[in-house]
């Protein structure tokens, strides 16, 4: 074995821990933090497979079983990302009319605590006008700069904090039996609201920014999961429409994100369409989506865009969308197995045990 084998060998076993780990169910936030960079492990693993194949003279039998280890994990890796590509079917239909009563816009970002670029953020309010908009990570002083537009988004629920999770939610539609709920943990809120498009028509609204895995925030992904499921357990689609905004800390790939798509019946317009990276904005090569809109099968999409940075380490998401009900028997539903949904209870139990019903 040469020196230049044993180089390529070496990246090899190292290009094939993320698909190893990633495949278990263990939740330490080390094994979770592979769920979020699978763009950029294709790309390492693709590299080394290419290495190989130019280098290796397949004079040995560890030669043909090394390339066929990083065949298998970029194939992994590119299954969980493939449907987030341009040649995935897409999950929400395009809407085809060329206007409508029933158009609602979003707007969400992670404004991040610490920065203090208040007036670039309010003016992407201004120029995308949005009819609801969420702030993450939002404060007291983002609180107090928000207020010049209160003239227009006269309905609001604020949950300032200091702890990197407060949220401030505005809208223009008038919001109804507003909660916050502190589904999990004492001090990560989330907002459960509704909003009506007309007399008839009343959208529940749900707002999230659980924790994610890290070794500063929680050391597993358990609390983080159980919040998302648990949301997704209960949610009601047959009963109304429904949306699901924030920076749920999450990649829309992992396993958990893709069960609560299941267990609450919800769409993603990203499917098909694209990845919209939304962190972090200021590293292009590290970037993952953690920014989210779901929605019931009654909506169809208008327009969604990942909009331009606000000195955040975030980038702000947009999303219109059309309230049709009869666009359910143009898009199917997810649904969750039997063993997935026991999965996810297993996860709810094992969480933090102050936890509420939504």
């Amino acid at each position: 074995m040469n020196i230049t084998d044993i180089i390529i060998l070496f990246f090899t076993l190292v290009m094939l821990l993320p698909s190893l780990a990633s495949a278990t169910r263990f939740d330490q936030w080390w094994i979770r933090g592979f769920d979020f960079p699978r763009i950029q492990i294709c790309f390492l693993v693709g590299i080394v497979l290419l290495a190989s194949v130019l280098y290796y003279d397949y004079s040995e039998t560890w030669h043909y079983l090394a390339t066929a280890a990083l065949i298998f994990s970029l194939g992994y890796q590119f299954k969980k990302i493939y449907p987030y590509t341009f040649l995935a079917k897409k999950e929400v239909v395009k809407f085809k009319g060329s206007d409508s009563d029933y158009l609602v816009s979003v707007l969400v970002s992670n404004v991040l605590t610490e920065n203090r670029s208040y007036q670039r953020f309010i003016d992407l309010v201004r120029d995308r006008d949005p009819d609801i908009f969420l702030t993450l990570e939002s404060d007291k002083k983002w609180e107090k700069a928000l207020e010049e537009l209160e003239d227009v988004y006269k309905y609001t629920e604020k949950v300032p904090q200091d702890n990197l999770y407060g949220m401030h939610l505005y809208s223009k539609l008038k919001l109804e039996d507003t909660e916050v709920k502190f589904l999990v943990q004492d001090d990560i809120p989330s907002i459960h609201t509704y909003f009506r498009l007309d007399d008839k028509s009343r959208i529940h609204l749900h707002c999230l920014h659980p924790k994610p895995p890290s070794p500063t925030e929680s050391k597993t992904s358990t609390n983080r999961d159980a919040e998302l499921l648990m949301l997704g357990r209960d949610i009601k689609t047959s009963e109304e429409g429904v949306l699901v905004i924030g920076d749920l800390n999450d990649v829309a790939w992992s396993r958990t994100t893709r069960l609560f798509q299941k267990m609450s019946g919800l769409l993603d317009p990203r499917i098909g369409r694209g990845f919209f990276n939304t962190f972090h904005a200021d590293y292009w090569l590290l970037r993952w989506p953690l920014d989210h809109v779901f929605h019931t099968n009654d909506f169809t999409l208008v327009e969604i865009e990942r909009e331009r940075p606000i000195g955040s380490d975030h980038f702000p998401m947009y999303i219109k969308l059309n309230y049709e009900p009869r666009a359910e028997i143009l898009q199917e539903e997810p649904d969750a197995g039997e063993k997935e949904k026991e999965w996810a209870q297993k996860k709810i139990d094992d969480s933090n045990p102050r936890k509420k019903e939504v």
